[in-house]
């Protein structure tokens, strides 16, 4: 009799352990379309599918897109219209959804114009905490579009993650834990190509720079010449910097390419202080070959100093 009560006992602890595992629900995304980057607003349009693959008795579907932002923008219609789960050869159920929304991102500016983004897709089972319910990732199938395109960006790749989001709060309520919920997260890492920084918004600044320098190696007789090339290289770096600046949400710091601006504004001032000091030693009527030569080092200095100060501030993370 002893060992019937043993092997009851030993049973049902086995089997209340059995039961009080969560249960895993393998979960897949893929990207059709993404669209309407929307740095102002910190948002973004993504249209994907998504999938579930589970055994036991709680329906995962039931899920709540944390940083969803319209989410009556969302179509949660299987294909076929059937809302009743497949049931898998392997004994799993299968559901599958297409979704289009809109969701939130924070959009950090501060490597701009070599900025790269992880957009993130997340979801939660408001229903079941995590002590009942996980989600795992499936990367069984593909999780982006192949020919995916998005005009002024590369796509570097997607992955999924799953963790456990533990909130810290009860919610007000004196009878229940803080909450802590399984939390999946799908991240599409997007940047923007090495042409657009290099030919769009260097190379304008880099021919300025070069013209600008350049007025140090004009004769020091030629004081107009001399002057109006930094003075109309800093007019239009002032304007180029406006232009790209115009483009980008009110961010309350300097971004990578006001950094490399601040450098080329330091460095024609250098050379419009070195102009007037030649104008000076040239009004005294002191010999000029010390000053020609100063200046054709000089030139070379701050030309090389410009260039080694981008790659500098580039490579800065």
């Amino acid at each position: 009799m002893r060992h019937l009560i043993l092997l009851f006992t030993l049973l049902l602890l086995l089997t209340q352990r059995i039961y009080a595992q969560p249960q895993q629900v393998k979960t897949g995304v893929y990207l059709m379309n993404l669209y309407d980057l929307n740095m102002d607003e910190h948002s973004f349009y993504a249209d994907f599918y998504i999938w579930f693959r589970w055994k036991g008795r709680i329906d995962p579907t039931n899920i709540e897109f944390v940083n969803a932002i319209e989410k009556w923008s969302m179509d949660k219609a299987t294909f076929d219209g059937d809302s009743t789960p497949v049931q898998l050869k392997s004994g799993e159920k299968y559901k599958i959804f297409r979704i289009e929304g809109r969701f939130f991102h924070s959009f950090s500016l501060n490597r701009f114009p070599l900025d790269r983004h992880s957009l993130d897709i997340q979801i939660e089972n408001p229903e079941h905490p995590a002590d009942s319910l996980i989600y795992v990732s499936d990367t069984s199938g593909a999780q982006i579009r192949n020919t995916l395109t998005l005009v002024g960006w590369e796509t570097e790749g997607s992955e999924i993650i799953s963790q456990v989001h533990d909130y810290g709060t009860n919610f007000g309520n004196p009878y229940e834990n803080a909450q802590r919920y399984s939390n999946l997260s799908y991240n599409i890492t997007l940047s923007r190509p090495i042409s657009y920084f290099l030919l769009k918004m260097l190379l304008p600044l880099f021919i300025v720079m070069l013209v600008s320098i350049g007025g140090l190696l004009l004769h020091p007789s030629h004081i107009d010449s001399r002057s109006s090339l930094p003075i109309g290289g800093l007019l239009t770096a002032v304007f180029l910097q406006q232009s790209y600046s115009g483009a980008l949400p009110d961010t309350g710091y300097m971004v990578l390419m006001d950094k490399i601006y601040l450098l080329g504004y330091i460095l024609i001032s250098v050379v419009l202080l070195q102009i007037i000091r030649a104008g000076n030693v040239m009004a005294k009527d002191k010999p000029l070959k010390p000053v020609i030569k100063l200046e054709k080092r000089l030139a070379q200095v701050l030309f090389a100093v410009f260039v080694i100060g981008v790659m500098v501030l580039c490579a800065i993370p």
